[in-house]
């Protein structure tokens, strides 16, 4: 009945250090967004989930390209956007302890607001979205595109794309209910007005729909 009690206090213990921690990484993980830190960086392995109701981007590119993981190497398509406005941002990640899943929840750019952002990249391997492209190529070397913000340099994310390969541009675009996977992102600003993170036990998940 010791050693039970014991450990039991280790738990609640656990608990009340773990939550402020996580709010911790999160505003880390904001200040990167922001460009307050560097936004190269080795990617966790872990996924989280993207939804936006509404976004739209002036200068948009397209590519494949690998990251390296600490769970190994993965697939992923990258997307990159000059200029972006997003309303009603979601991201959700959930996050394994050995008190079971907890789960944090970012949300921005709703009641009117819209989220901005620069020279934003995402790493991804799944995307739904009803999606509207303006002045499209399809099939441009990606590196020769000239309508986003290019191809991330190498040391991005310790990732790597391939010279002439495959890749689509377009002048601007429009997604609407848009929900994704990814492994990373970074920019080169984020402004996210209204931002409310939640950090609790349990899976989060993020609704595109809003």
């Amino acid at each position: 009945m010791e050693s039970q009690t014991r450990g039991g206090t280790r738990w609640r213990r656990f608990a009340v250090v773990m939550v402020p921690s996580l709010a911790a990484t999160a505003a880390i993980g904001v200040a990167i967004a922001q460009g307050a830190l560097a936004a190269s960086f080795s990617v966790s392995g872990q996924q989280f989930q993207v939804t936006a109701k509404t976004l739209h981007g002036e200068g948009f590119v397209q590519y494949g390209a690998t990251d390296e993981t600490k769970a190994g190497v993965k697939p992923v398509a990258v997307v990159g956007i000059n200029e972006a406005r997003i309303t009603k941002l979601c991201q959700a990640v959930n996050i394994p302890t050995p008190l079971g899943d907890v789960g944090l929840k970012l949300m921005a750019g709703d009641g009117g607001q819209q989220v901005q952002a620069s020279k934003i990249y995402i790493d991804a391997d799944d995307m739904k979205a009803n999606a509207t492209f303006h002045n499209v190529d399809i099939g441009v070397s990606v590196d020769n595109t000239t309508k986003g913000p290019g191809p991330a340099p190498k040391d991005g994310h310790k990732g790597e794309w391939v010279p002439g390969s495959f890749a689509q541009q377009a002048q601007s675009v429009d997604f609407t209910d848009v929900d994704q996977r990814a492994w990373a992102t970074s920019a080169g600003t984020f402004t996210l007005p209204g931002l409310h993170l939640g950090v609790g036990l349990g899976k989060q998940v993020c609704n595109p729909a809003g």
